[in-house]
């Protein structure tokens, strides 16, 4: 579907220059950038992808080994109705494109004592959890779903699909987060609704599948609750990866193109101050690539401090970039097993392995950057939803742990530390798949290196920048990019945020910033002499 491009050849456009209309790059084939094109094309541009690893989908790629297809990043969707709107915009059924199935239940939280929490879309079933925990409880749990709508209604539907590059628009709703003490931590208010430690945790957990501190992040992430409730939680058969590639049809049915193991080194841009005007982009082996808009699904730390690193910044300097607040590192371990189908029944498509502590862990791995001996995980198992992910009999696994970035004072040595890492990981999972590791057929590692390496993330984060209250919004990089005219910014470290519904949605707000193509002239920004930029 997608191609490759390996000509070193100065080319203005990649080969479309016999079609006229306004041409947008989008640096990046995750799915920011896929979104993006696929709004982009149906605005009436013609769009261009670029993307430096083999696969489209980003951090939503997957890789195969020894048969097993393992989901490198994202594993849930719980919000369809962000596709939905993406492929209606595009004239087409996402239902038809794409196999999405309904898991009831949601996930399953484990803890040390043996306990559990079972996650599901029924409120009287979910109210029976809380009694069984922690009968005393139940009246606070239902105050925290009343309080998980209103945050919901707020910050989901009120600023999510919105643009929020322009102050007004986030000092116009603080009133309102007053009375809903966005000021107080989802940690923080989930201790003020219940008294049991275990549903404290459960309750409050949801922002470290976006990068962000249980005991920091605004309590405005409690919406994440009512999502789940309202949306449901599912799985794409074939995985996310299915997601875009379905995406990538779309475009490449558009008209679009998307090349393949191509790198782009820099965002070119002409002028300076107030006049700079994004102009296209030079790729790693000197081809420029003309284009009347750039859209970058980098992180916007990377494109920043690296594509526009000869551009005179003002807000987002080096300096400014490295004083935020990235979210953790991520340690990975894909493996696959031979089988084992029909075993461990209890264990079913997501699992939570809860630690023995909560905050303290915390505390260890986003404040003190301590790599610590104990740890949470959590379990993916899509075989039970999806056997096409294993070879017949066997499954299919990744086990996730929370880890400190690379940006600390005293990072961790990945090189010395990942084997007794996993080590340490594989301990923990015996609570859950006693004896899977006899039974390993596959298997690969990922580490916050991998993650710098791999996806160009600063620090090694997972997440981009941390989502806390004042880098959220206007406070976040902007999708209208302050430093150059005609660069936009999608994906995790812009406008709404990092996780899926958040990535795939900065898309629509893109749709909403950039001017229509039938507003610029055909080819108007292009450069007139490629290879001069390319020199300087």
């Amino acid at each position: 579907m997608a191609k490759d491009l390996t000509s070193p050849v100065l080319v203005p456009d990649l080969g479309l220059a016999h079609d006229q209309r306004p041409h947008a790059l989008v640096i990046g084939a995750g799915l920011g950038g896929l979104a993006s094109a696929m709004r982009l094309g149906a605005k009436g541009y013609r769009v261009t992808v670029l993307d430096r690893l083999d696969r489209v989908g980003g951090r939503g790629s997957s890789i195969t080994k020894e048969g097993h297809r393992f989901d490198l990043g994202p594993t849930i969707v719980t919000v369809p109705d962000v596709y939905e709107k993406l492929w209606a915009a595009c004239g087409r059924d996402f239902h038809a494109d794409v196999d999405l199935r309904a898991l009831d239940p949601f996930y399953t939280i484990r803890w040390p004592d043996g306990e559990t929490f079972t996650a599901r879309s029924d409120t009287d079933a979910m109210v029976a959890e809380v009694r069984r925990l922690s009968p005393r409880d139940v009246d606070g749990y239902k105050q925290f779903l009343r309080d998980s709508r209103a945050r919901y209604v707020v910050g989901y539907e009120g600023m999510v699909r919105k643009p929020m590059h322009r102050a007004w628009e986030t000092i116009k709703v603080l009133p309102t987060f007053g009375v809903l003490r966005a000021d107080r931590s989802i940690l923080g208010h989930a201790k003020a609704r219940v008294k049991d430690e275990r549903l404290r945790m459960a309750l409050s957990f949801h922002p470290l599948f976006i990068g962000g501190d249980p005991m920091h992040v605004t309590s405005m992430y409690a919406l994440v609750s009512h999502l789940e409730k309202e949306y449901g939680v599912h799985y794409a058969i074939g995985g996310v990866q299915a997601i875009a590639d379905a995406m990538a049809g779309v475009i490449e049915d558009q008209g679009g193109a998307i090349h393949l193991g191509v790198e782009v080194d820099e965002i070119l841009v002409e002028g300076e101050g107030r006049t700079a005007r994004a102009r296209g982009a030079r790729l790693a082996d000197g081809t420029v690539v003309a284009s009347d808009i750039v859209v970058s699904n980098g992180d916007s730390g990377h494109t920043y401090t690296h594509l526009l690193r000869n551009l005179r910044r003002w807000r987002w300097t080096d300096r400014a970039m490295k004083k935020r607040r990235w979210s953790m590192g991520l340690f990975v371990w894909y493996f696959g097993t031979k089988g084992t189908a029909g075993m461990w029944g209890d264990v079913g498509h997501h699992t939570i392995l809860a630690g023995p502590r909560y905050e303290g862990l915390l505390r260890d791995i986003f404040i003190r950057g301590h790599l610590a001996d104990d740890m949470s995980l959590y379990l993916h198992r899509p075989s039970v939803t999806d056997p096409s992910v294993a070879p017949e009999g066997g499954d299919t696994f990744y086990a996730l742990s929370p880890v400190p970035h690379l940006g600390h004072d005293d990072p961790v040595d990945w090189a010395a530390e990942a084997d007794r890492y996993k080590e340490k990981v594989a301990a923990n999972l015996e609570r859950a798949i006693p004896g899977f590791r006899e039974r390993i057929s596959a298997e690969v590692t990922f580490t916050p290196e991998d993650f710098r390496d791999r996806y160009l993330s600063p620090n090694g984060s997972g997440f981009s920048l941390e989502p806390r209250i004042l880098q959220s919004a206007w406070f976040r990089p902007h999708n209208v990019s302050e430093e150059a005219q005609g660069l936009f910014l999608v994906g995790a470290g812009t406008h709404p945020g990092a996780g899926v519904p958040g990535v795939v949605s900065s898309a629509d707000v893109l749709a909403q910033v950039v001017p229509d193509p039938e507003r610029l002239s055909p080819r108007a920004a292009a450069p007139s002499t490629p290879q001069r930029m390319a020199a300087e």
